[in-house]
């Protein structure tokens, strides 16, 4: 039986950014009907050890008794919630190129909880199509209400942007552009740069060894990581 929601105690950033790859692992289990699943199972798909797992889930709360695994569904709820995923979110996606258009139309960019408001651009050639069922707005429009922006747009036009999502009371960015964001403080920026990504895969291939932990390209299905093994 889940038990009701609990709040977690404040965890560190490396455990957030393996939580998602975490909860893909469990959610397979789950699929297959699976019950239990133990901190030596997550870890070989996760790329990490054993006692990584069970320090990065100590930090949900209790999950059941010492050495006799975790309970598939009480384990996705907890992570879930740490995630966010029981609450709700409004999204908006700023810059609807390749990027943006590979984001929206993806199966996996929008988690629980998350809802698609708005989606804008400053090309005239794109403003009033459809992506993914949404017609695309002109960034000159006053903004829809939102929780979370996703910036798809030249490093250039990046800070702009971000002063607009900013002032439209705007909190919590994620940013794909390759430019560091001058935001107030009380806003959360993550960013995403493909070209960093790529370097750090290259370190691991290079040093024979895997990536701890997948980080949010992985989250959202955009890239996933294999663990490397070394002969």
């Amino acid at each position: 039986m889940v038990s009701p929601r609990l709040r977690p105690r404040k965890l560190s950033e490396p455990t957030i950014s393996r939580l998602p790859v975490y909860q893909r692992i469990v959610e397979g289990w789950q699929r297959r009907g699976e019950t239990s699943i133990d901190s030596r199972q997550i870890s070989e798909l996760a790329g990490v050890t054993a006692t990584t797992v069970r320090r990065d889930l100590a930090g949900l709360g209790s999950l059941g008794t010492r050495g006799s695994g975790y309970e598939v569904d009480l384990l996705m709820q907890r992570i879930g919630e740490a995630l966010g995923h029981d609450r709700s979110y409004q999204v908006v996606v700023v810059g609807l190129g390749n990027l943006g258009r590979a984001l929206v139309n993806s199966t996996n960019f929008l988690i629980r909880g998350a809802q698609l408001a708005a989606l804008y651009d400053s090309d005239p050639r794109v403003i009033g199509t459809e992506v993914a069922g949404h017609v695309v707005h002109s960034f000159d429009e006053e903004l829809v209400p939102a929780t979370v922006a996703v910036i798809c747009v030249p490093p250039e036009a990046a800070q702009a942007v971000a002063d607009k999502l900013v002032a439209a009371d705007v909190h919590a960015i994620l940013n794909f552009a390759p430019q560091v964001l001058a935001v107030p403080l009380g806003t959360a920026v993550h960013y995403v740069d493909f070209s960093i990504e790529l370097q750090i895969l290259m370190y691991h291939l290079n040093n024979g060894t895997g990536p701890l932990g997948g980080g949010l390209l992985h989250s959202l299905g955009i890239a996933a990581t294999t663990p490397l093994r070394t002969p």
